[in-house]
């Protein structure tokens, strides 16, 4: 795993946290809060997925 894999997916839990505390408490701003770091680090850990292939892909060659 890369950095940016790991980095993504942390900031997808505490998006995923961020949106139940919103939730629990009747914040509509903490919700979305949490739904935008989700987003970041949905796409934070999809660069990292594809940098990884890359470097696979030229290990194998």
């Amino acid at each position: 795993m890369n950095k940016d894999q790991v980095q993504g997916r942390a900031t997808e839990a505490k998006g995923d946290i961020k949106e139940a505390a919103g939730k629990m408490v009747g914040n509509q701003k903490l919700q979305g809060e949490g739904l935008v770091d989700q987003a970041k680090g949905k796409a934070q850990a999809g660069l990292g997925d594809a940098k990884e292939k890359v470097k696979n892909a030229i290990d194998r060659s």
